[in-house]
């Protein structure tokens, strides 16, 4: 049997979309013996995975930090004579681990980013507003430079089911019989890509007064929390889940939902790969840097036409004009609109 390590660490959202490729690999490729490197608190996005994949752990910031970690890490993964090295992140610490494995004799690709493109698509001047290739398929090109093409086919982590419910201790009771349930997941990393907070409420208390409708909010850290839970003291039919569930039952409740509402962040990401529908709001980024998630429907993204748009591909950069117009001047009724449209 082959054996093929697959690397990426970070962020979420980029690892969550590495899922229904390395899936639809070891599917395609049952005899490959598939090791995912990355880090421990993203293993549960692999829980649900084939027999043939397996997760290492990639302890960044204890054992196998810095250079001699890395080496440390090297000599662990070494024993097991992988036959190709599929780098999916191509950052300092994945160049430095292929260039040990050099050694090995392994075939090694990694993922071209593209940044040329990108830069044509953000620039502020003759930007070339036209979609740019998946970052899906970009991980199936290193696959398939690898000599492994693989037909991306997934429907969920879960398969054709959703996650068991039984193991969801924060909620009582199943679902009930003909109530829609809604998540809302209003942060995201950086501000080009969070729909302003004054708004988004406006959307929440409308979905907190529909009738037949559970509302629950999705975020993390105490920041995040402190507003949510603020929001839960002045709506008290919504639910907010930060600091109750772990990743893996987070996965399991949002493959329950009829829709998330989400910013361009790792909730859509995590939405897409339990199959459950998304309206995503874009200010700062586009979809057209490849970044929507599994399956999602163009169609359900709120967003503005702009001529600066986008201006960042991660929403870390400054708004050029200093009023973040792309967000403010989305109206909550567009939100409204394109959530109660999936929800019908």
């Amino acid at each position: 049997m082959a054996r093929i390590l697959i690397m990426r660490f970070s962020a979420l959202g980029d690892v969550a979309m590495t899922v229904p490729v390395i899936t639809s690999l070891a599917v395609q490729y049952p005899d490959l013996e598939i090791t995912v490197l990355s880090r421990e608190q993203l293993k549960p996005l692999f829980a649900q995975m084939p027999p043939n994949v397996s997760f290492y752990v990639a302890d960044l910031k204890g054992k196998h930090k810095g250079v001699e970690g890395l080496n440390r890490l090297f000599a662990e993964l070494k024993p097991m004579k992988f036959d190709y090295i599929a780098d999916f992140h191509n950052v300092l610490r994945t160049k430095y681990l292929r260039m040990r494995f050099a050694v090995t004799g392994a075939g090694m690709e990694k993922i071209d980013k593209e940044r040329k493109a990108k830069r044509r698509l953000t620039r502020q001047e003759d930007k070339v507003l036209k979609p740019l290739k998946s970052g899906f398929r970009r991980y199936a090109d290193v696959l398939e430079n690898l000599g492994f093409p693989v037909l991306l086919n997934f429907t969920s982590i879960y398969g054709n089911e959703m996650g068991d419910f039984s193991k969801i201790e924060p909620i009582t009771g199943p679902k009930p019989k003909g109530e829609e349930w809604l998540g809302i997941a209003p942060f995201a990393k950086h501000k080009g890509k969070i729909y302003p907070l004054e708004l988004m409420e406006k959307v929440v208390d409308h979905f907190s007064r529909r009738p037949n409708t559970r509302v629950f909010l999705f975020g993390g850290g105490p920041h995040e929390k402190k507003i949510l839970d603020e929001w839960v003291d002045k709506y008290p039919t919504l639910t907010s889940m930060v600091g109750k569930i772990d990743l893996g039952t987070e996965l399991n409740l949002i493959s329950h939902l009829d829709v998330m509402l989400s910013m361009d962040s790792a909730n859509m990401h995590l939405a897409s790969i339990v199959n459950t529908p998304v309206v995503s709001v874009w200010g700062a980024t586009h979809p057209y840097a490849g970044f929507l998630g599994w399956k999602q429907l163009p169609v359900n993204t709120v967003q503005l036409d702009m001529p600066c748009r986008p201006c960042s591909i991660f929403g870390d950069k400054p708004c050029f004009r200093g009023d973040y117009a792309c967000m403010y001047d989305i109206r909550p009724e567009q939100v409204i609109n394109k959530v109660e449209g999936v929800l019908i």
